[in-house]
């Protein structure tokens, strides 16, 4: 079992940074894949980023790619997810999963965190 704590949500204007961090325990961190995932209201949940197990390889979705940056610290059992250039459209409940493949933790996800709030105003 993999617990994931989500931090770093709040309340930013247009254009402004923010970067989430999500604390892993329990099993090895440094095992599994690792992706964010955002869930506007009224949408279904979808894939932002991942990152690979030594985090070698990362891949993001077309709408923050050159903007967010995903990237882990296996010493400190985190992943981050440093989003700039925020957008209105970036609103939505963030979450962090542990899978066991960056290639498919978007359709393949074992373990997810609780979520964090990101809200960006015009």
């Amino acid at each position: 079992q993999v617990q994931l704590v989500e931090s770093g949500g709040g309340l930013v204007q247009a254009g402004d940074s923010l970067k989430l961090s999500c604390a892993a325990s329990g099993r090895t961190f440094s095992n599994y894949a690792m992706g964010w995932f955002r869930q506007a209201p009224g949408k279904a949940r979808e894939f932002v980023a991942a990152i690979s197990r030594t985090g070698a390889s990362t891949s993001y979705a077309d709408s923050v790619k050159g903007r967010f940056t995903i990237s882990r610290d296996n010493a400190k059992n985190t992943v981050y997810l440093q989003m700039n250039s925020l957008k209105p459209e970036d609103t939505a409940v963030y979450y962090c999963g542990a899978g066991t493949s960056a290639a498919t933790i978007s359709r393949n996800t074992n373990y997810w965190g609780q979520g964090t709030q990101v809200t960006v105003s015009s």
